[in-house]
């Protein structure tokens, strides 16, 4: 039977490397929450369902459900719930479960899953280079919590407080330099932390803020993990004002009805800000070391496969 099949696996589990990446997702966790609440930061609900969630920019699968004949998406990020929030607060940030039904050549990376958990957070008046700085501080603020509570043989040998601020490389020159794989050659090399940045609006979603002085270049970064961990973060500032709001729509070929709270939220005034996302369990697997991003989570969502 299936369900006897799944039990089975689940009891075959590696106890030992369930137990560390728990223990680090909750060191982590605590260490992220204090970081920002010292910092005036207020704690948000995560949203699960709503009539709107991120586009994104590449394909996922995009289940709704019918509830009261009104139609709801499952969250893939809060990024408009967090541009909403600053109408009333400054300061935000969620622990955000995100869905994300990714396509099968994704199973292999060793650091996707259809279900995470994303530290959401979103600073109302302020620049790309806060929240970059505010990134680097919470995330060495957390190695030195993982590396005082954690023995070091279960840890990434690698783990350091990196000096700051890391260094960062622009998109265009990346892919000069490296190819349009340039983010796994770089995240191999690299022995520290980076920073991609000013990245063209064809590879990114219509709510990041295209710069005033490039035209086609957007206000965002990632942060790569060295050492081949990839991707740690990803944000950047938004678009806020109507009109220009509708024209990225437009350029990325998307619908202003698919969009309209948005759309009308922006007519009464949402103001300026800037934010990034960081996966839980990405900064996990970083932490620990490990090869796969599912050995570390109790109840992975493994792509393509039928899990607990």
């Amino acid at each position: 039977m299936i369900e006897a099949s799944l039990i089975d696996d689940f009891f075959r589990r590696d106890r030992e490397k369930i137990l560390v990446g728990t223990r680090v997702n909750t060191i982590v966790r605590g260490s992220l929450k204090r970081y920002l609440d010292r910092r005036g930061f207020l704690e948000i609900n995560p949203v699960i369902i709503s009539p709107i969630s991120d586009p994104l920019n590449h394909p996922v699968d995009d289940p709704t459900l019918s509830y009261y004949g009104h139609r709801y998406r499952l969250t893939k990020s809060m990024i408009f719930h967090k541009q909403l929030a600053l109408v009333h607060f400054d300061r935000i940030y969620s622990f955000s479960p995100n869905i994300r039904l990714e396509p099968l050549e994704r199973k292999s990376t060793g650091r996707h899953l259809a279900e995470f958990t994303q530290l959401d957070l979103e600073v109302k008046d302020r620049s790309r280079d806060f929240v970059m700085a505010l990134a680097e501080g919470m995330i060495n603020d957390a190695i030195e919590k993982v590396k005082g509570s954690i023995e070091s043989s279960s840890l990434n040998p690698h783990l350091k407080r990196y000096a700051r601020p890391f260094r960062r490389v622009k998109f265009l020159e990346a892919v000069k330099e490296y190819g349009k794989n340039f983010e796994s050659v770089m995240s191999s090399e690299a022995k520290d932390p980076f920073w991609i940045i000013d990245i063209p609006l064809e590879e990114r979603e219509f709510y990041d803020r295209e710069s005033e002085d490039e035209e086609g270049i957007l206000m965002d970064m990632d942060l790569i993990y060295p050492n081949g961990f990839g991707e740690a973060i990803s944000g950047g500032e938004r678009e806020y004002q109507y009109d220009r709001i509708i024209s990225r729509i437009h350029k990325k070929g998307q619908s202003e009805q698919d969009y309209s709270l948005l759309l009308e939220a922006s007519k009464r005034g949402l103001p300026p800000s800037a934010g990034f996302g960081i996966g839980i369990e990405r900064f996990v697997r970083f932490l620990t070391g490990s090869e796969d991003i599912s050995r570390v989570v109790l109840f992975p969502k493994k792509i393509g496969e039928y899990v607990l």
